[in-house]
Order: structure tokens, then sequence, then C-alpha cells
């Protein structure tokens, strides 16, 4: 293997929105952590501070909170994964050495 050169490739799958919604629906920022880890860390902490203070009425603003951010995180997360790989196939043909014949 003097001059040729090994791709791999990595698969790794798109996440859901509706997956990530119903489990922020069902968990709040529990199920957060199937789309973000720091937003799930944050809005737990929030949950339990603004739970604390109110008495858990608190859930009623935070639950749907969790819920957006979900959403949002898990489009940007599925949209950086396709801008990946849109780009990767014009970095690949360039990489390629020439064989000659």
């Amino acid at each position: 293997m003097s001059n040729q050169s090994m791709n791999a490739v990595v698969v790794v799958p798109t996440k859901s929105v509706g997956v990530g919604v119903l489990l922020s629906f069902l968990f709040g920022p529990i199920g957060m952590f199937y789309a973000t880890i720091p937003g799930a860390l944050i809005m737990l902490v929030v949950s339990i501070v603004v739970g604390f203070l109110t008495l858990g009425f608190g859930a009623l603003l935070t639950w749907p909170i969790c819920m957006i951010w979900t959403a949002v995180a898990v489009k940007s997360h599925n949209e950086k994964l396709l801008a990946g790989t849109q780009a990767a196939p014009q970095v690949e043909a360039q990489s390629q050495p020439k064989l000659e014949e």
C-alpha cells in the first residue's frame, strides 16, 4: 500500500424530531438528552430550581421550553449532518490519486 489511500465512511443516522419532542413531552429535560446533552443539563437545573420555587407549577413553563429546544436541537443536528455529507463528495473527488494506465 504505497500510494493508495483508504477512504473510511462513517455512517451517522439522523435523529427524529418527532421522537425528540415525544421524549421531552413525556420526560421533560431528561428527554432532551436524546437531542442535546448540554441543553438537557441546563434545563434540568433550571427545571429543578423553578419547580422548587413555584412548588412544581414552573413545569408548565419549563416543559414546553424543553420540547421546543429539543425540536430545534434535533433539526440543527440533522442539518449539520446533511451539510457534511453534501460537502464530502467534493473533497473526496479532489483527494483521490489519479491512476496511470
